[in-house]
């Protein structure tokens, strides 16, 4: 990185840090692709929790929030 990238990142993150002080924020990303990416087996989508649940829940990646707190 050089020294202009350097300080555009310290702005962001100053930025970022007042407005954190001033009012919730919503960061939204793209977690649906980095869930994607771990290719999680249908076991560990319904977790000890939905073990015995009758529907396929692989891909389900809201069911995580439950499953894999």
């Amino acid at each position: 990185m050089n020294e202009s990238n350097d300080q555009t990142i310290r702005n962001r993150r100053e930025q970022l840090l007042s407005a954190l002080g001033e009012r919730i924020l919503v960061l939204d990303g793209a977690m649906g692709t980095m869930i994607q990416r771990l290719k999680l087996s249908e076991q560990q989508f319904r977790g000890e929790r939905l073990a015995a649940t009758e529907r396929d829940l692989k891909g389900n990646n809201d069911i995580l929030t439950l499953t894999q707190p």
